[in-house]
């Protein structure tokens, strides 16, 4: 047995909430002798925020919720337990440090403020001796194994997508973890909390939810399988993926990748796999293609740090937005002039899920048409959606905003978007029937 340097090693979950290719957990594992983890529902994440949603509503709570559930069994098939609280992270981790008395901490390394802020509260409560091990465990393309650094980012798209395509190759998958070692005794047993614990009250999924999945890695990896080589839906992803209505006109994969029930490795090499059992077409490539623009965003949002929380976004844009909050409202409850915008903000309010036309076409009408500004909307899209992730929602919101990497500056016309995407209106007919609901 190789000598391990560490005695016994905390493993801090955040969004990397899978057994499988995880940099963070393998290297905790080869690494020591004993291994803890911990994930934390940190109550400021469960709080209002300056705009007045709270920072994760109902829908992405139960996921979540399932998430950690699921990862908590996994975990102790490699006999490692899981501690979960419900409390501020620094406080609930100096419980297991004055418990265990762990030498080494594991996590992956994030960029972004709220994230920072709670790891330095945590340092300031950590034993000085405790070493720290950040990992990147949640991109596609490796930032070490850039060919540039992160400073002189191609502002646009194409050019990233490009260079990296042609230039730098997608890691291997990880092994998953040996188990640890199993003849410790483990103390202050936790449980996974509620919704009733969180604050909300239960609720069953919407009959015409197009997401009425669970969460949790074995959840992500049954639809991959159904998605790619059961259904093979794959091969027609193109051709469905600005749908509206269903479960399968999209992977629905982006609400595991978000708190890394599954990593876009996994997806990119299944991808790979799929191409070499059946066939390489337009759509295969393409689901490649949304992976590298997860990519970027978070790119951009690691290159410019507070920027994109900013109201003039990336580019210091000065527009005239407003801050009506009847015209805010009427949005949020679907009483908007435009039926299309209606339906969507009805369905994400009923199932906490939108597609990604619909989004496109909201966030455009709430910013080039109601000139609001963009930020509340992003704000409410962080509340509410189950596959909310950080970069991804506001380098979305930028671009469609004008603030961020669209070097065109669009504006969607909503009704010929309408027209185009919900051509006899049965999208239209499913929300807009807010008597039937």
């Amino acid at each position: 047995m190789p000598n391990k340097q560490n005695k016994t090693s905390l493993v801090w979950f955040k969004n990397d909430l899978r057994i499988n290719d995880n940099a963070t957990l393998l290297n905790a594992v080869n690494e020591s002798e004993t291994v803890i983890a911990i994930y934390c529902f940190d109550n400021r994440y469960f709080k209002k925020d300056k705009f007045g949603f709270k920072k994760t509503e109902k829908f992405r709570a139960k996921f979540l919720i399932e998430t950690v559930t699921d990862l908590k069994f996994q975990l102790l098939g490699l006999n490692i337990p899981l501690f979960v609280y419900c409390d501020y992270t620094e406080n609930s981790i100096e419980i297991l440090q004055n418990t265990y008395g762990f030498d080494a901490l594991y996590l992956q390394k994030e960029w972004t403020t709220e994230e920072n802020k709670i790891l330095d509260l945590v340092k300031k409560k950590l034993n000085p001796n405790v070493k720290i091990h950040e990992e990147y465990n949640q991109f596609l393309f490796h930032p070490e194994d850039l060919n540039f650094n992160v400073e002189s980012l191609p502002s646009v798209f194409t050019d990233f997508r490009k260079n990296l395509e042609k230039n730098i190759l997608v890691r291997t998958l990880l092994p998953t973890a040996n188990p640890a070692n199993s003849s410790y005794t483990f103390k202050n047993e936790t449980r996974v909390p509620t919704l009733k614990d969180l604050g909300f009250s239960d609720f069953k999924i919407h009959n015409q939810s197009a997401f009425p999945f669970k969460g949790g890695e074995t959840e992500a990896l049954k639809r991959l399988e159904n998605y790619f080589f059961q259904e093979k839906k794959l091969g027609f992803y193109k051709k469905t993926r600005n749908g509206l209505i269903g479960t399968d006109y999209s992977s629905k994969l982006s609400a595991w990748l978000a708190n890394g029930s599954i990593s876009a490795k996994t997806i990119y090499w299944k991808v790979k796999e799929f191409e070499t059992l059946h066939f390489k077409n337009q759509s295969t490539y393409w689901l490649i293609f949304e992976l590298i623009w997860r990519d970027y965003f978070k790119y951009v949002s690691k290159k410019n740090n507070n920027k994109i929380f900013k109201i003039g976004g990336i580019l210091d844009k000065t527009y005239q937005w407003k801050d009506n909050k009847d015209a805010v409202n009427k949005w949020i409850n679907g009483e908007t002039n435009e039926p299309f915008v209606n339906a969507n903000m009805n369905e994400l309010n009923k199932t906490g899920w939108m597609s990604n036309r619909g989004r496109q076409n909201v966030a455009s009408y709430f910013a080039k048409e109601l000139l609001l500004d963009w930020r509340i909307g992003a704000a409410y899209f962080e509340s509410l959606l189950i596959d909310y992730d950080v970069h991804s929602n506001y380098g979305n919101w930028m671009y469609v905003s004008g603030v961020g990497n669209d070097p065109r500056n669009r504006k969607f016309n909503i009704k010929l978007q309408a027209e185009r995407y919900d051509a006899n209106g049965k999208y239209q007919r499913i929300w807009l029937q807010n008597t039937l609901f």
